[in-house]
C-alpha cells in the first residue's frame, strides 16, 4: 500500500507533522487554497498556544469537503522559526518535494479531530484515492438543475474563472434565489436582457449585494464579508437567452409570490 512517506520518499517520517486543515468556522481551506495561494500558505503559518507544528516539516491535508472522509495535499514546509502565537507565528518556507503533486494527490480516510498529527500516527489511516490530472480549481459545473451553492464557493469560482461555468452561465437567462442563513430571509432576482446569469452573478462577486436595495443594508460594514458567511445562491429556473425579457420578469414574480420573498418575510422591495 502506497503510504506518504513512500510517495514523497520521506526517511524519517518523524521529522513531520501533518496539518489536516478543516473548516474554521469562517473559511473552507479548500476555498482557500483555490481562491489565493498567499492565503494558504499563510494557514500553514499560523501558530496558537500550543505550537502544534513543532518538527523541522509540515505536511498539509486539506480537507476536500465536497467528499467525505477525502483530503488533498496542499504542499509540504519547512518550519525554519517559531516566533510566537498569532498570525505568521511559524516563518516557513516551501519544500520542492511533492510539488508536482499539490492539488492534485487525494486520498481518503477517517481522522480524528484535530490539525497536528506527526506522520508516523496518521499515514496509516489514509489510502491514495486519485490522482487529479490538473490541480483542483473548483468543483465543477454539476448541471442547471443542481446549481445550488455557498456565496463563498461560488466567489472563488468566478475569481478563477472556471471556463466551464462561465460557459454554462453567460448564454442563458433565469431566476434564482439567494437565502441569507443569518436571518432566514430570501431573495429572488432574475438575469436577462444581455446579462447571462454569469454576468448577473459577478454582480455579487464584487459587491455582496449585486445593487439590491435591501440587500445593500443588511451590513453597516462589510456587505461583501456577510454575502460570504451567510448567503446561499441557487438557480431555480434557466431559460435560453433568445427568451422574451418579459417571460423571466413574469417567471421571477411568480418566485416572489411562491416564496413570500416581498415584506417581512424576504429582501424583495418590489
Amino acid at each position: 500500500m502506497l503510504t506518504l512517506s513512500s510517495i514523497f520518499e520521506i526517511i524519517t517520517p518523524s521529522d513531520y507533522k501533518v496539518h489536516t486543515a478543516r473548516w474554521n468556522d469562517y473559511d473552507q481551506p479548500l476555498d482557500v487554497f483555490v481562491k489565493s495561494k498567499n492565503d494558504w500558505f499563510a494557514w500553514n503559518s499560523w501558530r496558537n498556544d500550543k505550537n502544534e507544528f513543532n518538527q523541522e516539516y509540515i505536511l498539509s491535508l486539506i480537507d476536500f469537503y465536497p467528499e467525505r472522509e477525502t483530503w488533498l495535499f496542499g504542499g509540504i514546509f519547512r518550519v525554519l522559526d517559531r516566533v510566537g502565537k498569532g498570525a505568521f507565528g511559524y516563518k516557513i518556507e516551501h519544500v520542492d518535494k511533492g510539488q508536482e503533486l499539490v492539488g492534485r494527490l487525494k486520498l481518503r480516510g477517517s481522522v480524528s479531530r484535530g490539525r497536528s498529527f506527526l506522520l508516523p500516527q496518521i499515514e496509516g489511516r489514509l489510502i491514495v484515492s486519485e490522482l487529479l490530472r490538473d490541480p483542483y480549481g473548483g468543483a465543477a459545473f454539476p448541471g442547471y438543475q443542481n446549481v445550488s451553492h455557498d456565496f463563498a464557493h461560488l466567489e472563488v469560482i468566478w475569481q478563477n474563472d472556471r471556463p466551464d461555468w462561465k460557459t454554462a452561465l453567460r448564454h442563458v437567462k433565469g431566476v434564482y434565489v439567494i437565502a441569507d442563513r443569518a436571518t432566514g430571509r430570501q431573495y429572488v432576482g432574475s438575469a436577462y436582457g444581455e446579462n447571462g446569469i454569469w454576468s448577473r452573478w459577478a454582480q455579487y462577486m464584487t459587491t455582496g449585494h449585486g445593487w439590491n436595495r435591501d440587500l445593500v443594508g443588511l451590513a453597516t460594514d462589510d456587505i461583501l464579508s456577510y454575502a460570504q458567511k451567510h448567503f446561499r445562491m441557487t438557480l431555480i429556473e434557466c431559460w435560453p437567452f433568445q427568451t422574451d425579457d418579459a417571460t423571466i420578469i413574469a417567471r421571477e414574480g411568480h418566485w416572489k409570490e411562491a416564496l413570500l420573498t416581498r415584506g417581512e418575510h424576504g429582501y424583495n422591495a418590489n
